[in-house]
């Protein structure tokens, strides 16, 4: 990250506020690459359920070739906001502009929101998202065995979610891995916004059964993890908690990363420019779990 955008970004803060949100898209949305079309064709709006926002974009899409990994992106939002990217948004299609650019199939996808759908939404509409992608990624050139999951903030929570169900259900096969920036895990140990109640609810008693920590502490799944410098003290308080359960349960360090300079929204959204601190890990990691 070159030191003129690291300086702009602490003085934005860390408090998630609209003011903060604003100030880092305009710091970054001129950074954000685009979809090239010598890297595959952009196949957007597919229906992978039968609500208004079970819609998906594939970029990369192409028939020749060995068939090509698969990163599937979740997307953030506060669990009642966020959209996939259009093609006139920076965000998310630069998340799919870089995977297909790093030879990857890339995927963003909607989900149901709060406070209409409330957990386990996020997490049902994701593991439908992969289950609809195993059937469907052959044509455009992804394998369908060879799928990760990626998610930022929401969007790593709904990653967990489903991280977590298939390690209970015995079925991480179904993934080849999981990439979570800044996420939640331990709604017990959580300071609670209103944000978290749109979406869990308010029940404490629930709270165990809703967090994905215990799962994420002992299943097999690969799974690599970020969190910012400059996050809020909740989600680095989360990921403290991450490796405190993963340390008890395996006896190792999860695959956590300190990311200098960057606040809650910046690793994504400069994915694939020359501010990018993300792409590299995710290249070796997806290389090394492939």
């Amino acid at each position: 990250m070159n030191p003129e955008l690291r300086t702009a970004l602490k003085a934005l803060g860390r408090d998630l506020n609209p003011t903060f949100i604003q100030a880092t898209i305009a710091l970054t949305a001129p950074r954000a690459i685009q979809p090239d079309p010598v890297d595959g064709d952009v196949i957007r709006d597919q229906m992978y359920g039968p609500h208004e926002r079970h819609r998906l974009d594939v970029y990369g899409a192409r028939s020749d070739g060995l068939p090509r990994p698969v990163l599937v992106y979740v997307h953030g939002g506060g669990f009642v906001a966020g959209d996939k990217g259009q093609a006139n948004t920076p965000f998310y299609r630069n998340v799919g502009a870089w995977a297909a650019k790093s030879g990857l199939l890339g995927v963003t996808i909607n989900y149901r929101l709060a406070p209409d759908s409330v957990w386990p939404a996020g997490r049902d509409d994701t593991l439908a998202a992969v289950a609809w992608l195993r059937d469907q990624v052959g044509q455009w050139g992804g394998d369908p065995n060879r799928i990760w999951l990626m998610g930022q903030s929401a969007g790593a929570v709904h990653v967990a979610d489903a991280i977590a169900e298939l390690t209970r259900v015995g079925e991480q096969h179904r993934l080849a891995g999981a990439l979570m920036l800044s996420g939640l895990y331990d709604l017990e140990a959580l300071d609670h916004s209103p944000l978290e109640h749109a979406y869990f609810g308010t029940d404490t008693t629930r709270f165990a059964q809703q967090s994905s920590i215990r799962g994420l502490a002992v299943t097999s799944l690969p799974c690599l993890y970020t969190v910012s410098e400059l996050d809020p003290l909740r989600f680095q308080r989360q990921a403290a908690c991450l490796v405190e359960a993963r340390l008890t349960e395996r006896g190792e360090w999860p695959r956590m990363h300190f990311l200098a300079g960057h606040n809650h929204l910046s690793p994504v959204h400069t994915l694939g420019s020359g501010d990018d601190d993300v792409g590299p890990l995710l290249t070796r990691f997806i290389a090394e779990t492939a």
